[in-house]
C-alpha cells in the first residue's frame, strides 16, 4: 500500500475510530485529541515499515492502547477483575448508542472495550481479543460483565450531571458569539493573543494574530453559518447551524481556549463532522 492510498484509508476510518476513542474516554472532544495520536502513531509505524494484514483491526488496537494512556494519564479509573456469571444477550444497537458518555465511563475500562466493539462497531469476539491483546474468553466475560452493568446503569434515576461552566467562561464566549453575529471580526482579532492557535480540525494548525487572519475572513465571507452560544459536554463553545439546512441541530462547533482576557486558541470542527454524532450539545440563552 501506497503513501496516498493508506493515507486515504486513515480517512475512511476516522469517524469509526473516533466513535471508539470517544466512549472509551468519555468526551467526544477528548477522543479526538486520541483519535489524533492514533493517526500519528500509524503514520510512524507506516514510515518505519510495518506491515498490515488487517487494517482496522490495526489501527483499532493502536486506539485502544493510545485510549488506555489517555486514561492512566488523568488515573480516572481502576480495572476490576472480571466474572463469568453474567448474561450473555446483546444490547440492542439503538439502545448502546443512546447510552451517555458518563455512563460508558462508569464501566472499567476492558468492559468499555468490549461493549464499543461489540455491540457499536460490529466486531466479533474473537477481533476484540486480538484488539485488546486478550484471550478470547477473557474478552467474552468482559463483554458479558459490561452489558450487564449498562443494563443497571441505565435503569438508575439520572443523576449525573455536566459540570456547571463559570460565568466568566459563559460571559467571554456570549461575547465572541455576539461579535460573530455581528461580523465586527475587528473586534474578535483585537481579543486574540499574539501566539494565538488555531486548529481546523482534520484540516489544518496555524499559530499567531497575523497567520489565523483569513480564517475570519473565510467566516465573514460565507452567508449561510448562523451562530449560537452553546454548550458542549459542559464547555462553553459556539454552535454553528447551516441555514439551508433544518436548523435542528448544529453543523459543527467551536472551542476556545483563554489566557485570562485573551484568545489563546481556537479549535473549529468545521471539518471533523462525525464528533457531533456522539457529543452532548445544548443551546444556551
Amino acid at each position: 500500500m501506497n503513501v496516498e492510498d493508506f493515507e486515504d484509508r486513515l480517512r475512511e476510518f476516522r469517524p469509526r475510530l473516533h466513535r471508539y476513542c470517544a466512549r472509551m474516554t468519555g468526551s467526544a472532544v477528548d477522543g479526538e485529541d486520541v483519535l489524533q495520536d492514533t493517526l500519528i502513531k500509524a503514520l510512524q509505524a507506516r514510515a518505519d515499515g510495518v506491515v498490515v494484514d488487517n487494517f482496522e483491526g490495526w489501527l483499532l488496537r493502536i486506539a485502544h492502547n493510545t485510549s488506555l494512556d489517555f486514561l492512566r494519564r488523568r488515573s480516572r479509573h481502576r480495572v476490576v477483575p472480571l466474572r463469568d456469571d453474567l448474561e450473555d444477550a446483546p444490547l440492542p444497537q439503538a439502545d448502546i448508542v443512546a447510552v451517555g458518555f458518563h455512563t460508558f465511563l462508569q464501566l472499567p475500562e476492558f468492559q468499555r472495550c468490549a461493549v464499543i466493539l461489540k455491540d457499536v462497531l460490529g466486531h466479533s469476539i474473537e477481533e476484540i481479543a486480538d484488539i485488546a491483546d486478550c484471550t478470547p474468553a477473557a474478552a467474552k466475560s468482559a463483554l458479558q460483565r459490561g452489558r450487564a452493568s449498562l443494563r443497571q446503569l441505565a435503569d438508575r434515576p439520572d443523576d449525573v450531571r455536566l459540570p456547571l461552566m463559570s460565568d466568566a467562561n459563559r460571559q467571554k464566549m456570549a461575547t465572541y458569539v455576539r461579535l460573530f453575529q455581528g461580523g465586527d471580526f475587528d473586534a474578535i482579532r483585537a481579543m486574540l493573543a499574539d501566539d494565538v492557535k488555531l486548529e481546523l480540525v482534520n484540516r489544518l494548525r496555524l499559530e499567531g494574530r497575523e497567520g489565523i487572519g483569513r480564517y475570519f475572513t473565510r467566516y465573514a465571507g460565507e452567508t449561510r453559518w448562523r451562530f449560537a452560544l452553546g454548550a458542549i459536554e459542559g464547555r462553553p463553545v459556539m454552535l454553528v447551524f447551516d441555514s439551508t439546512g433544518a436548523m435542528e441541530k448544529p453543523a459543527h462547533f467551536v472551542l476556545l481556549d483563554w489566557h485570562e482576557d485573551e484568545i489563546a486558541a481556537i479549535r473549529d470542527f468545521l471539518f471533523a463532522p462525525y464528533v457531533l454524532e456522539t457529543v452532548d450539545w445544548v443551546r444556551l440563552a
